[in-house]
């Protein structure tokens, strides 16, 4: 007699063979399991069709049409991805609150003879487990802010940190935005930022993987990065940790940026239409003076110009505001790896190890 499906409220406390998500892909973008796949049972079309033939006509008449196309599509995930799986293949399957569309795809699934486990509650359990984990691990750690003026390398140099060994949480990177007007990832294949529960996700599984015991490194950066926002308990936690500054020339910021921003350089028109949201603040004859130095193609005395004139000024009312323990401040001349070296050294020699 084949196996029924096995319920759990904890699946992170297992290993599977695979994590299958059977919501439709519009459920499975916005937010799902870090390396669940999506296997849907009813694509977006034909769930708005079921959901509108059960409120319009009748839920029995939704049932029957529902219970066609899903088998349909358990049919044709059956022929194409789990045509190949071994006799001990194991999946952890969830829907949206663990009902009719993951239990249709276990109950198959167990029928063939393999170990199926369900998420009891579906997502919306591993939703939960989220927000708690989240407020939980916030004030779990203890960090440190690396802050600077635009242009100052944090990034680059909480990277090279990385390398060395020290604990780095890279919130642009999971936001997949630098921070800033001109901050959004769009260079080649241009790839969206994730949702804000999916940001969240990312964020838990990077937490995870911290020790307590050392500290953890993070960018002095607002609470919102682009279109997603930190999560509130660890919002609070960074502007009550003190702050090491680093300070570099304003000629070696604008070569720096200039190498990092260089799309902004080839794609100007780009550049201008993003610019024009600075209007408000700004003035129109402020632009001008900036579409100018574009044109005539002067970016050292635009890219100063931006630091000095906008860049600058926002970052000392946004340190001033929450940023206030600034504990020590370093400089170096430039971000050369002579220089670098040299500032890791007294970093990580200073600040790696939680006493």
């Amino acid at each position: 007699m084949p196996p029924f499906p096995t319920y759990t409220k904890q699946p992170w406390t297992e290993t599977y063979s695979e994590i299958i998500d059977v919501r439709s892909p519009s459920e499975f973008v916005e937010d799902h399991i870090p390396g669940a796949i999506n296997l849907p049972v009813l694509n977006d079309a034909e769930r708005a069709e079921v959901g509108t033939i059960y409120k319009q006509v009748c839920p029995f008449a939704a049932r029957k049409i529902g219970a066609a196309l899903v088998s349909k599509n358990i049919s044709q995930h059956l022929t194409q991805h789990f045509a190949d799986k071994e006799k001990n293949y194991h999946p952890l399957i969830y829907c949206w609150r663990g009902g009719q569309r993951s239990n249709s795809m276990a109950l198959v699934l167990t029928q063939i003879g393999w170990r199926v486990t369900l998420l009891e509650g579906g997502y919306k359990t591993y939703r939960a487990y989220v927000r708690e984990q989240l407020q939980y691990l916030s004030e779990k750690f203890t960090y440190q802010i690396l802050c600077g003026l635009t242009g100052s390398g944090k990034t680059h140099i909480l990277h090279q940190m990385h390398k060395q060994g020290a604990q780095v949480l890279d919130l642009e990177a999971l936001a997949n935005h630098r921070g800033s007007l001109l901050g959004e990832e769009w260079e080649g294949t241009p790839s969206p930022q994730p949702s804000q529960k999916y940001f969240e996700s990312l964020l838990l599984q990077q937490m995870q993987c911290l020790n307590p015991a050392e500290i953890v490194w993070i960018e002095s950066e607002s609470n919102k990065i682009g279109q997603v926002y930190l999560p509130p308990s660890l919002w609070e936690k960074m502007k009550q940790t003190s702050c090491v500054e680093i300070q570099l020339p304003i000629a070696a910021r604008v070569q720096y940026l200039l190498q990092e921003y260089s799309h902004l350089t080839t794609h100007p028109d780009i550049l201008k239409a993003k610019l024009e949201k600075l209007k408000s603040r700004y003035g129109k004859e402020k632009l001008n003076e900036w579409y100018q130095l574009i044109d005539a193609g002067k970016w050292e005395l635009f890219v100063q110009d931006m630091l000095q004139f906008h860049y600058d000024q926002t970052y000392s009312k946004s340190i001033k505001r929450d940023f206030t323990k600034i504990e020590r401040s370093l400089s170096i001349p430039d971000l050369s790896d002579s220089s670098l070296k040299a500032l890791l050294k007294t970093l990580l020699a200073n600040y790696v190890v939680v006493n």
